[in-house]
């Protein structure tokens, strides 16, 4: 496959397929036990139909949306997500690149494998911090320094992985960073060798946000043991409290799913939220934010900004989310197989493909901009 062959989501995985070495791509695509939400999250935009409207006048139409703060040039971001480089050489880089091209925010994660600084300086669009909370409470503060004096405008607390999901497809290549591969899993790097070549010619592996508390050498914290060593069960609302009133700005909890859960984080000041099941990779059997958008919305919509993420293939779906109540929808293997398949130009035409798609849909929809998407579009199936 070209990327040139590649029109939507499902094109994008199937060339990733084709160049990850097994492991690595089953580390993208897999979920948690037997990946039921995983599925379940596109899934619950089919039970959902939209109603348009005609003869609006569509010639002109405005996508923008303020999450946080923050203008994004149309209503999707890039969430943030781990270890882009294991995917392809260029990882954060390209993503990076690519959401400032199109204007929309970039999620650093604390796992990301560029700094937070080279990622201000490769765009100066919108972004977002995503980090987890440490049993150090020293570790959280510095890493919250850090990320003001970059210039990062809003943090987003991770609150769904306090401890590590079930991911069974990894369990059964040996897929560990670092590297921890059974047979199986060596023979399938072996019949890929381009992208043994890719990693093997380009800069060593590192976790900048971690490198000084989580060493990949040998005998090294491996991501398993740091999700279960390194992290805290014990995080309360009351410590998350003390974080949003030390960082002073925009401050995110993503992984919220209940109503209690989201009133609380308007209590506490957070200024945003987001809907997640972490792509299925945590708990399975959880409900899909799409299903939970309306009652979260209808409770806090009008004090906080309501984000979701999970599932989200095609501009329609965006649509729907939007007309729920959401104020952006978050992306993650939707650009993470095109970063895969060919760097930031793969990104960069995922990102164009949703945005065409979000265009065409509003246009078919009559509305020329966000704000007129409402629940008066939406029918649900029984």
């Amino acid at each position: 496959m070209r990327l040139t062959d590649c029109y939507n989501f499902h094109d994008f995985r199937r060339m990733a397929k084709q160049r990850l070495p097994g492991p690595i791509f089953n580390y993208i695509d897999g979920a948690a036990d037997d990946e039921v939400t995983y599925r379940r999250n596109t899934a619950a935009f089919e039970a959902c139909d939209l109603v348009p409207d005609v003869l609006r006048g569509v010639a002109d139409v405005d996508m923008s949306v303020t999450v946080m703060g923050q203008k994004l040039s149309m209503p999707v971001y890039c969430s943030p997500t781990a270890l882009q480089r294991l995917f392809h050489h260029q990882g954060e880089r390209a993503v990076a690149a690519a959401a400032g091209k199109f204007g929309t925010m970039f999620g650093v994660s604390s796992l990301g494998t560029i700094s937070l600084e080279e990622a201000r300086r490769i765009s100066n669009g919108p972004q977002v911090y995503q980090f987890y909370f440490h049993k150090d409470r020293g570790l959280n503060r510095e890493m919250m320094a850090r990320a003001k004096n970059a210039g990062v405008q809003a943090m987003m607390l991770t609150v769904d992985s306090i401890t590590g999901g079930n991911r069974e497809r990894d369990k059964r290549t040996g897929f560990a960073i670092p590297f921890k591969l059974n047979l199986s899993g060596m023979t399938q790097f072996a019949i890929k060798p381009s992208w043994a070549i890719d990693w093997l010619t380009h800069e060593r592996f590192r976790l900048p946000q971690l490198e000084n508390h989580v060493k990949m050498d040998g005998g090294a914290l491996s991501i398993s043991r740091y999700f279960t060593e390194m992290l805290d069960p014990s995080m309360s609302w009351e410590d998350v409290e003390q974080m949003v009133r030390e960082w002073g700005g925009p401050f995110c909890l993503k992984g919220i799913m209940s109503v209690d859960d989201a009133r609380r984080a308007v209590e506490i000041g957070c200024s945003g939220i987001v809907l997640s099941n972490h792509g299925g990779r945590q708990l399975d059997g959880s409900r899909s934010a799409f299903d939970q958008l309306a009652e979260i919305v209808d409770a806090v919509g009008d004090r906080i900004d309501v984000m979701m993420d999970g599932g989200i293939q095609r501009g329609t779906h965006v649509l729907k989310a939007l007309s729920l109540g959401a104020k952006a929808v978050g992306l993650g293997r939707y650009y993470l197989f095109p970063l895969a398949a060919a760097g930031q130009a793969g990104v960069e035409r995922a990102l164009e493909t949703m945005r065409i798609e979000i265009e065409r849909g509003m246009k078919l929809m009559g509305c020329t901009s966000v704000s007129q998407l409402s629940r008066r579009n939406l029918r649900f199936r029984s």
